[in-house]
């Protein structure tokens, strides 16, 4: 069995394969957890990249119902194999805000609110702005909705103990291997490799916003788009406490949102969308630190110290899929909600490629970007679309 990519889906699928007694091959271009497992914001929550109500329109109250309850399981997944496999990566379940941008995204929040404890039963709190100050110390949004549900982890510390927790199970790990070529042989497949070949009976593709041009097909589903983030150096104990009092992870409801959290030694970890085109990491920090003093005025001045960006894969639907295409199967479309559904999918593909259980169903079907082969022309258009609207309070 060869698996293409290193981040949280192949290493996870990984684990579940050796196991089972599989001999399987992880295939890694760069190094493990190089993509957005390695450099993502550490946010661990329920839900999808749409918003559920969403998706009940457009599935129906029932299939939503499902998908979320799936995503549920994902995180308490997570939790499981952490504790499981003993992984030191700063998990907590701090819960998360989601903080109205806009006076009128209130409204949107307390609906939100309402489905998902009437149609889902799950349980939020809607925040209005006089309530905040216990969540955030800043006086920009409207108010929010808080889910205790979600948490918070290090993204590089949990990759590097589930790439430890696949090799305990016995599964290869190879680092530097970038995949060129997948071709279709009577026994299998033979994989190419910059340094050579694997011959694998099952191929697994778990690239995400990576995904190359060896796999064509699964290549026009899924636009990488840019995620950007800044850490300051730590904070004041007191500072931090004031900025993030329960220490939550939050982000807002702009199109162009931002996200950020405190990290476990006291920095401030801001993140968003800073461009829909490869951004200089030097401008995304600007971009950035800009964003963050307009939230925080108290950080005007503390030192950025770290700036990093990469990216997310969305589809057409804006969901994760998962299944077979062209002779391989493939998990990837997390559309930057991948912490824990990654690893979660991940652990089934796994297990169903063993033999030992079904490839979970998600949504379909997995349709290609019309007019997109692998280099996004659009992004720009769409960048300059969501900027107007998050101008203009839509």
């Amino acid at each position: 069995m060869a698996i293409i990519g290193g981040g949280y889906t192949g290493l996870a699928a990984a684990r579940a394969l050796a196991r089972r007694g599989a001999d399987v091959t992880v295939l890694e271009r760069h190094t493990l957890g190089w993509g957005a497992s390695g450099r993502n914001g550490g946010f661990v929550l329920p839900g999808f990249k749409p918003e559920i109500e969403a998706l009940a329109r457009r599935h129906g109250v029932v299939e939503a119902r499902r998908l979320f309850e799936l995503s549920v399981q994902a995180v308490r997944g997570l939790e499981a194999l952490i504790a499981e496999e003993k992984i030191d990566c700063g998990y907590v379940r701090c819960g998360t805000v989601v903080l109205a941008a806009r006076p009128g995204h209130l409204a949107g929040l307390e609906r939100s609110h309402h489905f998902l404890r009437e149609a889902l039963g799950h349980e939020t709190t809607l925040l209005r702005a006089s309530e905040l100050r216990a969540e955030i110390g800043s006086v920009r949004y409207q108010g929010g909705l808080l889910d205790p549900f979600a948490g918070s982890v290090q993204p590089a510390l949990l990759v590097q103990g589930l790439a430890r927790a696949a090799e305990r199970a016995g599964a290869r790990l190879v680092e530097g291997a970038e995949v060129r070529r997948v071709e279709r042989r009577a026994d299998g497949h033979l994989v190419t490799t910059a340094t050579g070949a694997v011959r694998a009976r099952q191929v697994l593709v778990a690239t995400n916003g990576y995904t190359g041009a060896a796999v064509p097909a699964l290549r026009r589903r899924v636009v990488p788009v840019g995620s950007y983030l800044i850490a300051t150096t730590p904070l004041e104990p007191a500072l931090a406490a004031r900025l993030v009092p329960r220490g939550r992870v939050l982000s807002d409801t702009k199109h162009l949102l931002y996200y950020f959290r405190l990290s476990p030694d006291g920095r401030m970890v801001f993140g968003g969308r800073a461009a829909f085109t490869p951004t200089a990491i030097a401008r995304s920090a600007e971009i950035l630190t800009r964003g963050m003093t307009e939230v925080f005025p108290e950080l005007a001045g503390v030192p950025v110290e770290y700036a990093w960006g990469g990216q997310v894969g969305l589809t057409l639907d804006q969901m994760p899929h998962a299944g077979r295409l062209d002779g391989v199967h493939y998990a990837l479309g997390y559309g930057g909600h991948g912490v824990a559904i990654a690893t979660w999918l991940g652990a089934r593909m796994g297990d169903a490629l063993a033999g030992a259980g079904e490839i979970p169903r998600l949504t379909s079907p997995f349709r290609a970007v019309p007019l997109y082969g692998g280099a996004p022309w659009f992004l720009p258009l769409v960048g300059g679309y969501y900027r107007m609207r998050d101008l203009v309070g839509r």
